[in-house]
């Protein structure tokens, strides 16, 4: 598995686990437990968004796409940019 990202905001996170499902790309989210044990007041206490190795690239791609429209978290945190490959 790779990290596709890492955010300490769940609608976020479920928002990008909802557009890989969609698209056949099972999605895994760890450190969940350790970021909600403290309620969010340690900010660096990121969750991580991983994906399978042979999805890494897909699931950029679909990410990309889907926050493109957003200026809240802009698709720059995920990965490395896409070179149409």
């Amino acid at each position: 598995m790779e990290e596709l990202t890492r955010s300490t905001d769940p609608i976020r996170l479920s928002f990008l686990i909802h557009v890989l499902g969609e698209a056949g790309i099972e999605a895994v989210l760890l450190d969940q437990h350790t970021s909600q044990m403290f309620f969010g007041s340690l900010s660096g206490v990121e969750q991580r968004l991983m994906v399978a190795s042979e999805d890494i690239a897909r699931a950029r791609r679909l990410i990309h796409e889907a926050e493109a429209g957003f200026d809240v978290h802009p698709a720059a945190n995920v990965g490395e940019p896409i070179d149409g490959s």
